[in-house]
């Protein structure tokens, strides 16, 4: 986790330098080009806040609520695998979830971040153990639908299950803050 807000540019490194297209990430004279970088990420990290508000409120997080455009919620929400969920519910997508979520479960909460992630449409994703409380086959469908919906994007997934790992084009295998082993898939 601490590898990843780095190269999202939340943390400086103590060692070393980031360099994105031979920029410097951290370089005082290209500030602009570190927040530009942050705004070009999408993140689900393990652990999901929402807000007090409606689902559809927060798969479109920090969006006005008269801008939400309400097409983008459900493609999210489906390659999320979590519409079917929210069609349950007495007010759809305009029930409120409780503060940070209370009324859902873990893996829902992921979902509805990963939804997030998604509704956004960032060129890059990072998905850092975002589907660690799913069970293997919601987990294998969603997976599948991220790459799918990630063809054009840089995809960094942050996994402990290998099987999660397998579209990817490199894999680094880090212990310890050690890279031990790196490459393509077989």
């Amino acid at each position: 986790s601490t590898l990843i807000d780095i190269i999202m540019g939340l943390l400086t490194p103590t060692k070393g330098k980031i360099f994105i297209d031979d920029i410097d990430l951290y370089d005082k004279k290209n500030e602009n080009f570190l927040i530009n970088w942050r705004y070009s990420i999408a993140h689900v990290p393990q652990n999901i806040f929402l807000a007090d508000c409606s689902i559809e409120n927060n798969i479109a997080f920090g969006v006005p609520e008269n801008k939400i455009d309400f097409k983008k919620v459900l493609f999210a929400s489906k390659n999320a695998k979590i519409h079917n969920l929210i069609k349950k519910f007495d007010l759809g997508y305009k029930t409120f979830v409780g503060e940070r979520g209370i009324s859902l479960s873990g893996g829902q909460l992921q979902r509805i971040g990963i939804a997030r992630a998604l509704y956004r449409e960032n060129n890059i994703l990072v998905f850092d153990e975002a589907t660690s409380a799913l069970d293997v086959t919601t987990e294998n469908y969603i997976i599948k639908n991220i790459n799918k919906v990630a063809k054009e994007k840089l995809l960094i997934l942050v996994s402990h299950r290998l099987n999660n790992l397998t579209n990817c084009d490199l894999i680094y295998i880090i212990n310890n803050g050690s890279i031990l082993e790196s490459g393509a898939p077989e």
